[in-house]
């Protein structure tokens, strides 16, 4: 049936309302103060290596393009990868400390079975790295088909939320609106607490193609006549949880490589400068003054007498002709301005100098330690917004296997692996030292950075070899036990040269 846009809060006013916020994000845009914001397609472009040409005067653009298809280094993928590469979740803790039951105990290997039946080891990277790149990334929590949870990453190229007024934690809707390659279609689903609708468009509409204009407005999509598209949320929330990367500096997300975009453009127009020079200016060029040139009879073209060749030897009878060459371009500015901006990338963007130049002679431990500090500082902080978006992920998939108490938990954590690097010296020095302090030997396998699933196999291994160490005693001594031994075997043995009343008595 087709959707009524009309009423405020309606299926339709929330299709239109979410589905333009979600187009309009796409292509660049120019705030308040008239600077222009990349859009989304802007930032995937720099993130993989898709930067726009730059314009270098005296110079072909399609010429400017062919050079930068070898110029360009993609130093803004570095940046996004960094802080990616160091974030890994180990695990969760749900369990109250103050409950010593079974079942609080169990609470992380139920987390943990969530995570390997999504294949989260892997997934999860992306949903970080989508949220470095794109501003936000979105998990989205289902009930699959045998009761279990099911969690899928979304990007915002296809999922817009919005909150409820005054409130940034509670979402009062959610779409995600996708183009059906197998029919064409541009389909719809939109979740409120309450309901959750499917939404497609008629086969005469238009293909989706990411444009709000070439949708010829929302009337295009309808409510099929089917029980499935329209349902009921026995969640009671919208199921979609947004990681949000830098949210003090833009509410609705902003992306790693956003703030650093103008220094990949002047590293580019540097390089492509270089290539010009490298090309044009880079060899010496000769010239020769009084030198008679003849014409080709058949083209009128003239005739070059002199071809550049080591082996040759430039030689005329004319005394008046005279030799000489222009001084080749010193391309050391250019490679100067080329580090010189690199060096204000990882300054801004808190990146590793020695992650982008490469160059690392005579650089002690410390030294590169200190470095680090900036990204180290820079994880970390991503790690606590990332991880209370995982806790509710989590909380959410308890709440599909119709655990409240666990869906309702205030004590979730996030166990994120050490993202500074650390020898295995220093770990083993530090265990040892916080065991003389009185740390719980978990703890310390903990800040090791074993993984929740390895250190309890290693309660149970550690058990076994105590059980296996321990000495075997005897509880009696051998003299009485022989003593026992041979009594029992005397009461046995048969009877022989006796009355049957003689043995009895016996």
């Amino acid at each position: 049936m087709p959707v009524d846009s009309s009423k405020v809060e309606s299926p339709g006013w929330w299709l239109q309302r979410l589905g333009k916020k979600l187009l309009d994000e796409r292509p660049d845009s120019r705030d308040t103060h008239g600077e222009m914001t990349p859009g989304l397609d802007t930032l995937r472009d720099y993130a993989e290596g898709r930067p726009p040409i730059p314009h270098v005067l005296g110079v072909d653009p399609n010429e400017a393009r062919e050079w930068m298809r070898d110029a360009r280094t993609n130093w803004v993928g570095t940046v996004i990868d960094s802080p990616t590469e160091r974030m890994h979740v180990d695990g969760f803790r749900f369990s109250d400390p103050e409950d010593d039951s079974d079942d609080a105990k169990s609470a992380d290997t139920d987390a943990n079975r969530i995570w390997q039946e999504n294949s989260l080891d892997a997934d999860a990277d992306l949903v970080h790295y989508g949220a470095l790149s794109q501003r936000r990334a979105f998990v989205l929590v289902e009930r699959g088909d045998d009761g279990r949870p099911v969690l899928t990453h979304e990007t915002p190229r296809q999922v817009a939320v919005e909150h409820e007024q005054g409130n940034r934690r509670k979402l009062a809707a959610g779409l995600k609106l996708w183009r059906d390659d197998w029919t064409g279609n541009t389909r719809a689903t939109l979740w409120t607490p309450e309901r959750i609708y499917d939404f497609v468009t008629k086969s005469s509409a238009p293909a989706f193609s990411g444009n709000a204009a070439t949708l010829r407005g929302w009337d295009a999509f309808a409510l099929p006549n089917s029980a499935e598209s329209e349902r009921a949320n026995d969640l009671d929330v919208v199921p979609l949880i947004p990681f949000i990367n830098r949210r003090n500096r833009r509410p609705e997300g902003f992306a790693e490589h956003e703030d650093v975009l103008s220094i990949q453009n002047r590293i580019n127009l540097s390089l492509i400068n270089l290539m010009a020079a490298m090309r044009y200016g880079a060899f010496r060029q000769r010239w020769a003054a009084g030198l008679e040139v003849g014409e080709d009879p058949v083209t009128g073209q003239p005739i070059q007498p002199f071809q550049l060749d080591i082996r040759r030897l430039w030689t005329t009878d004319d005394p008046e002709v005279k030799f000489g060459e222009f001084a080749a371009t010193d391309l050391k500015p250019y490679v100067a301005a080329v580090e010189s901006a690199v060096q204000d990338l990882a300054a801004i963007s808190r990146t590793p100098p020695h992650y982008l130049i490469g160059a690392v002679v005579n650089v002690s431990g410390d030294a590169l330690k200190a470095a680090e500090t900036g990204l180290v500082s820079k994880v970390r902080d991503r790690q606590r917004n990332f991880g209370e978006s995982w806790e509710q992920v989590m909380r959410l998939a308890f709440r599909v296997l119709g655990d409240e108490r666990r869906a309702t938990s205030v004590t979730a954590e996030t166990v994120w692996r050490d993202p500074e690097s650390r020898s295995i010296a220093e770990l083993a020095d530090a265990a040892v030292k916080k065991s003389s302090a009185g740390v719980p030997w978990r703890q310390r396998m903990e800040d090791m950075g074993y993984t929740p699933a390895e250190i309890s196999r290693m309660e149970i291994d550690r058990a076994a070899d105590a059980l296996n160490a321990a000495p075997v005693t005897d509880p009696q001594p051998a003299s009485l036990q022989a003593a026992r031994d041979a009594r029992e075997q005397r009461d046995t043995r048969p009877v022989i040269g006796r009355s049957t009343d003689d043995a009895n008595a016996a």
